[in-house]
């Protein structure tokens, strides 16, 4: 058979490529940045496949460029970079990596979440800086985690990981998402729906598990931020874009909430003016499913659903499943 052309848009882990490279002619971005879309545009003009990340934004034009494209394979469970309804009208199926990143990720948001509440970050610069003089009892003192309030903003897989995690903690955690669930599974998480705002004011932790949509840009803002209280803390993991980030430094900067440990950008790589000069917030860059095993997953899944879809057959992990069922 015909080896098929496919373009890898960055360095993926090895075993995702060694999949690729079985049975394909594959063309690998090997520099560390991110490709314009006019490099994109002139690389996919003769391939039948794409591989790329959540930093590409694969949009109509590109997607006309690639007119064999007989498949996209995301490397991200967010599919957003990726211009879904096109690329169903070209009749080019589109595949994501669910599922894989969920423990990963909520193991992040927990780190962030007693990074932020502990101070940590600002502790071990300070006794970095040879500053400890020892032992005080006034000294980087943060917000107890125990037996406090953790409000999930989705309770999707991530978030239902998250609720998991927090019963060690002894927390009451309560829950807003646009699908509700069973009791009985309300239950066995040990958690309560409540509306947006009810969850804002009465959680001692805020953590956002939703995907970005045209609903969900800026869900947290200038009036969501006013309604948690002043020793609350906010996590994302999730999207950049879901936080107004100028209204979360202004928060922030006047003492509004106590902290923030933030994973994504509005703008990502940019931080909002301001961000990385307050020392009460724990900033990371966008390392949510960064484990060795996690993102080898990752590569190998993409993988095989750009395989299966090079094969005319319908991936585990399709988006677009319209297609196939036309």
């Amino acid at each position: 058979m015909e080896r098929r052309r496919v373009l890898v848009t960055r360095r993926i882990p090895q075993p995702g490529i060694d999949l690729l490279t079985k049975v394909c002619d594959v063309e690998i971005n090997e520099e560390e940045r991110v490709l314009s879309k006019e490099e994109i545009i002139n690389k996919i003009r003769d391939k039948d496949g794409l591989l790329c990340l959540l930093t590409d934004e694969i949009d109509e034009e590109i997607l006309r460029a690639g007119s064999g494209l007989k498949g996209v394979a995301n490397y991200a469970v967010g599919f957003n970079n990726v211009d879904i309804a096109v690329a169903t009208q070209l009749g080019i199926p589109v595949s994501n990596t669910p599922g894989v990143l969920t423990e990963t990720t909520a193991d992040l948001a927990w780190a962030l979440l007693m990074a932020a509440a502990r101070r940590v970050v600002e502790a071990d610069g300070y006794t970095r800086a040879g500053k400890y003089a020892g032992w005080s009892p006034n000294l980087f003192l943060g917000v107890d985690v125990y037996g406090r309030t953790l409000g999930l903003v989705g309770l999707g897989r991530i978030g239902q990981a998250v609720a998991r995690r927090a019963q060690g903690f002894d927390m009451q955690v309560l829950y807003y998402d646009l699908s509700r669930l069973t009791p009985e599974e309300e239950q066995a998480l040990n958690v309560t729906y409540c509306s947006l705002p009810e969850l804002l004011k009465k959680s001692d932790f805020v953590s956002l598990h939703v995907p970005l949509t045209a609903d969900t840009k800026y869900l947290i803002g200038k009036d969501e931020l006013t309604m948690m209280k002043d020793t609350a803390v906010l996590v994302n993991t999730a999207r950049g874009p879901i936080v107004h980030e100028a209204a979360l430094v202004e928060a922030l900067k006047n003492k509004k909430i106590f902290a923030a440990g933030l994973d994504v950008y509005e703008d990502e790589p940019d931080l909002a003016a301001g961000l990385a000069q307050l020392d009460n917030v724990v900033v990371v860059p966008h390392i949510a499913s960064a484990s060795v095993q996690t993102r080898t997953k990752m590569a190998t899944m993409a993988a095989e659903n750009l395989l299966m879809m090079l094969a005319g057959k319908c991936p585990p992990n399709i988006v677009n499943r319209e297609i196939y069922e036309g």
